[in-house]
């Protein structure tokens, strides 16, 4: 079999196992949220789909169980599955829980359960003898019972694909998040690629029923839309829960590399109670909330030696060209400085008690002080200033 052939099903059905696999943890710790029971199965249901209508698998399908086009009903089943999930996932975003709800969503089940049987009746009942790897809907589109297996299948599908389209475009002006209303979009383009699956390959069905061979539409057109309607539908229930939590994963990894250099700069005290050690894969939020914890310690430990005047003269060194950059941050990694360096040393604290304001402004300043700390001659090129001008006891050379 031609490898080449495999490459269009290979790569989304990867991509969507992929998704799976990283569901699957929080399927684990939360299996009883009926969200996430969904969100997993309709990636199950998406993955086995596109695994069982790669070409290399539908030969080793009949390979292995001796029965040729087996396929088939496997591959509907759980297309249908699969539609009957996304349906009533719609249904769990736009309404809220209540008994009626309940109802319908267990009504989509049971007609599509239904549906799943037939599917296998009339699979058994029909004679297909030949193995049909490619054109299988074309080749019996007249065989009895196969016949009404195919229309099964394809009728469920896009009547699914059009109520979700309706209640997806109702329901679209209504929605504020923007996480959700990319996933709706993509929902949309999902189901529309779907439709016209459906509608390429009824026509191609149609054209035989005529006497016509149409079945490139079958065969070359229909499944590209088939693999994108895959992609983008589990795409669209994905977004929406993957979307704030990447920001938020995007926005810590940001926030955990700013303060690296503050972080790094307070290692040289000692912590006054052992800190637990967190591995590189732990998670990052419980990773930041160290290293926030550990700054805070290390400026409760400096407060005796942090010196309210330095701190004040340091702003008014700096350039005023370097002003717009920072003056809080340089001024305060200068003042830091100088506070754990006589810390270290033993040298005593500022003969006055540093004011409050200024624990205030360095808390308030942390990044742009972890900013300053990454540009380390400018830090330095204004203390030698400070230094020339004397009055810098605080600061061990």
């Amino acid at each position: 079999m031609n490898p080449h052939v495999q490459i269009p099903y290979a790569v989304p059905t990867a991509l969507l196992a992929i998704a799976l696999l990283l569901k699957l943890p929080t399927f684990v710790r939360a299996w009883r949220d009926p969200d996430v029971r969904a969100t997993t199965l309709l990636l199950a249901f998406a993955t086995a789909v596109l695994v069982v209508i790669t070409p290399v698998n539908i030969e080793r399908l009949n390979v292995l169980t001796g029965v040729p086009n087996i396929a088939s009903p496997w591959a509907y089943s759980f297309l249908t599955a699969f539609c009957a999930t996304g349906l009533t996932m719609i249904m769990r975003w736009r309404e809220e829980p209540s008994p009626g709800r309940r109802r319908r969503m267990r009504r989509i089940y049971w007609i599509y359960l239904g549906i799943i049987v037939a599917l296998w009746a009339t699979f058994l009942l029909a004679d297909v003898p030949e193995a049909r790897i490619y054109d299988l809907d074309t080749y019996y589109a007249s065989t009895p019972w196969m016949r009404e297996h195919i229309l099964l299948y394809l009728s469920a599908h896009m009547v699914s694909s059009l109520v979700a389209t309706s209640m997806l475009w109702k329901w679209f002006p209504e929605i504020a998040n923007p996480w959700l209303k990319s996933g709706v979009v993509c929902l949309q383009l999902g189901f529309a690629s779907g439709l016209i699956f459906d509608a390429a390959k009824l026509t191609a069905i149609g054209a035989r029923w005529t006497g016509t061979d149409w079945d490139v539409l079958s065969t070359q057109a229909a499944p590209p839309f088939a693999l994108l309607e895959g992609i983008l539908v589990a795409s669209g229930f994905i977004v929406p829960q993957a979307g704030p939590l990447l920001q938020k994963w995007t926005r810590d990894s940001r926030e955990y590399a700013r303060l690296r250099p503050l972080w790094r700069a307070v290692q040289r005290l000692v912590p006054a109670a052992p800190t637990a050690r967190f591995g590189p894969w732990a998670p990052l939020d419980l990773r930041l909330v160290q290293r926030q914890q550990q700054i805070h310690d290390a400026l409760r430990l400096l407060a005796p030696y942090l010196d309210a005047d330095l701190y004040r003269r340091a702003r008014q060194a700096v350039p005023t060209d370097r002003r717009s950059a920072g003056e809080h941050g340089i001024a305060g990694a200068i003042t830091l400085r100088a506070a754990i360096d006589a810390h270290c040393s033993g040298t005593p604290g500022p003969a006055s008690s540093p004011a409050r304001q200024l624990g205030t402004d360095l808390h308030d300043h942390l990044d742009a002080i972890s900013a300053a700390l990454r540009r380390p001659r400018l830090v330095e090129s204004i203390r030698q200033r400070l230094i020339s001008q004397g009055g810098f006891n605080t600061y061990a050379s």
